[in-house]
């Protein structure tokens, strides 16, 4: 019976898996997931993730990056693994068709300059701090496989790759130690028109947390943070959707500032 239920979950998140690839490769939108398929839990959205993010890598290169966050500075984080085609450096006009959707977050992101491959000691935070080697600010685009933002069970959007559109992250500071996140004074600039600004903003509280606990899980899932990994720590100023053609940048404290153009 247990073997049963095994092969029928299995079936069920691959046919999930397959509707968010094939939704990508049309670049059309979903209402909804068929009744029969639902995500149950974490364990069965990162099932999701993981083959899409194998389907994903024939025209979206390797994985080369991560997003994590938490609704609180207390409470179990979330990730999502990025692909190389939708991660950018430095100030960037966003390819034509790469996502359907704008919405702009800004946040810090740190490259590691160490690998943290697998092994059964968890990593701690002193070594994951050694192995981190520059903090940049960063715009991450929210984007989704559903043609409504924010429609669906959470669970659901954590398997659509957490609703990841694109990541552009500017030049990096490697005294990386001297930020401190919880109260760095954060600017959204639309257009030229200040959108938000405030000091923090994270609703995970301080982004070390969330690299420790990424470092060990992304390891146990087979994708270990290797060097030149690009990690972005959540959203400082919330989601806010903008219309095509429009420009966004970014300053966080003392970080560089990184600007994009939407298509």
């Amino acid at each position: 019976m247990n073997d049963t239920v095994s092969v029928i979950s299995k079936d069920r998140l691959h046919q999930c898996a397959e509707i968010f690839s094939a939704a990508r490769k049309s670049k059309s939108c979903l209402d909804s997931l068929p009744d029969a398929i639902k995500i149950y839990d974490a364990e069965e959205a990162y099932s999701v993730q993981d083959q899409v993010a194998q389907a994903l890598t024939a025209s979206f290169g390797p994985i080369k990056g991560w997003k994590v966050g938490a609704p609180t500075p207390e409470s179990e984080p979330f990730c999502a693994p990025l692909h190389r085609a939708t991660l950018f450096s430095g100030d960037t006009k966003l390819p034509e068709g790469l996502c359907r959707l704008y919405g702009v977050e800004a946040e810090i992101v740190y490259i590691f300059r160490k690998g943290l491959p697998f092994r059964e000691t968890p990593w701690t935070q002193a070594e994951v701090c050694d192995a981190i080697g520059s903090a940049h600010a960063a715009i991450e685009i929210f984007d989704t496989r559903f043609c409504k933002a924010g429609s669906q069970d959470g669970l659901v959007h954590l398997a659509d790759q957490g609703n990841h559109g694109a990541l552009i992250y500017g030049p990096g500071i490697s005294t990386w130690q001297e930020l401190t996140p919880v109260t760095e004074h954060v600017r959204l600039v639309l257009d030229d028109q200040i959108a938000m600004e405030h000091a923090g903003g994270n609703s995970a509280g301080d982004p070390i947390r969330l690299l420790v606990w990424l470092a060990n899980h992304a390891a146990k899932r087979g994708f270990p943070l290797e060097a030149g990994t690009v990690v972005t720590t959540g959203s400082m100023t919330g989601t806010k959707f903008v219309p095509a053609r429009t420009t966004a940048k970014v300053e966080i404290g003392s970080l560089a500032p990184v600007s994009v153009v939407l298509p």
